[in-house]
């Protein structure tokens, strides 16, 4: 009888992009702590909660021995890279992470995201408008980019006409996510480019704002930094340039999944356009389903058992989120995709302490998009499948989505 291959985790192979469910699915029963030359490899669900919720994890990657070898091998300067020098509060453990979180996160409250939704809906339909005058559809240049950027860049005051400017930049830090890239000379320098590009670009926008205050989260932010010291320099840039990239990277990618899924099931596709206030459940679905952050790291700050296996302090393990939110041992046929599920405790969002802080305002977002999607346009079918993916592992989404479709005359 012929033996099965060695399970080889290798989040670079295109085909393993395109469809990486099938072997998150052989990963979870034959090698739930998977171990790597670089990290442990986590696909089961409530092996990724337990490590979510304990704080003996770092969300800090200067603790990780991976990290400490790139410094020390010249692989990177932490000093030329502005970005790991002063983290975001993303990647941040308490108490930086509870204070600089704190400082944000009033602008994103499902109050404050609520009041927003005529405005994202009077943005999806002018997108949309423009899109029936053409009579084609590139659904992720079209609207799954613009819709999150335009109101991220609304709500931090950066002029929505230099949203191209920082496409490039974003892009670039996403790719820097993805396990082993420390290690990789090339990825880490064009990280390094981006970050301080952006810082440069913020530093410039930041000394506009500082003169002439306006009504957005930049200025808000810079009377904290003024008030005391809750608030550095350097975390004013790396906390607005984490707001305006993770403000609108994942959102584009639960938009592009979202669409791609709803056009490969059309009997979901049928069932949102006759029920629209299904748009909600199916935001959650696509978040459980395709998840647009297929993976988040932790580092081990002691000696930990996980899964029957200890990992030490210092080595890193990678949570396969995703794979987490196609769990049987959670979710009840889990590969089917099905907007119309209940009490989905999925990870699209993370959990714990580092949950989403912009979770609000993409729900909202996806929800709306999908839903004006649906009811103003019959006949979408999708003009290429499978799409070509973003070269990022950990956000995953397709680069380019051309859809076809025939205007409603409703």
């Amino acid at each position: 009888m012929q033996r099965a291959k060695p399970i080889v985790f290798d989040p670079g192979d295109p085909s393993f992009r395109a469809d990486p469910y099938p072997g998150y699915a052989r990963l979870r029963v034959e090698d739930p702590v998977h171990e790597t030359p670089i990290v442990f490899v986590v696909s089961r669900y409530d092996d990724c909660v337990a490590v979510l919720r304990d704080q003996r994890w770092s969300s800090d990657q200067r603790n990780a021995d991976a990290y400490r070898f790139a410094v020390e091998h010249g692989l990177f300067d932490p000093e030329q890279e502005a970005l790991s020098k002063t983290p975001p509060f993303l990647v941040l453990d308490p108490p930086d992470h509870t204070r600089l979180r704190a400082l944000v996160s009033k602008a994103f409250t499902p109050k404050v995201v609520e009041g927003l939704r005529s405005h994202i809906q009077q943005v999806v339909d002018g997108l949309l408008d423009r899109a029936a005058e053409r009579g084609t559809l590139e659904m992720i240049e079209d609207l799954a980019y613009p819709v999150p950027v335009t109101v991220v860049c609304e709500l931090l005051g950066v002029p929505p006409s230099d949203r191209e400017t920082f496409k490039d930049w974003s892009g670039e830090l996403a790719r820097g996510l993805d396990p082993g890239t420390a290690l990789v000379p090339e990825v880490v320098e064009r990280r390094r480019r981006a970050g301080n590009a952006f810082m440069d670009y913020l530093r410039e926008l930041i000394g506009e704002r500082r003169k002439s205050p306006r009504d957005d989260l930049i200025s808000a932010l810079i009377a904290a930094e003024e008030a005391g010291d809750r608030l550095t320099e350097p975390e004013l840039l790396s906390t607005c340039i984490l707001l305006l990239a993770a403000g609108h990277e994942t959102t584009v990618n639960l938009i592009g999944n979202g669409v791609l899924a709803l056009l490969r099931h059309p009997v979901q596709l049928r069932k949102l356009r006759d029920d629209p206030s299904l748009a909600a459940g199916a935001v959650e679905e696509v978040l459980r389903y395709d998840s647009p952050v297929q993976m988040v790291t932790r580092t081990a700050l002691d000696a930990i058992e996980l899964g029957g296996v200890t990992v030490r302090r210092g080595q890193q393990a990678a949570l396969l989120i995703a794979s987490a939110n196609r769990d049987a041992a959670q979710f009840s046929e889990p590969d089917r995709f099905d907007i119309t599920r209940r009490d989905s405790r999925h990870l699209g969002f993370g959990f714990g302490l580092h949950a989403c802080l912009g979770a609000p305002l993409a729900r909202v977002e996806g929800e709306i998009a999908f839903q004006t999607l649906a009811g103003r346009f019959e006949g979408l079918e999708l003009l290429a499948d499978p799409p070509e993916y973003k070269e990022s592992f950990v956000n995953r989404g397709p680069k380019t989505l051309a859809v076809g479709f025939a205007p409603t005359t409703t």
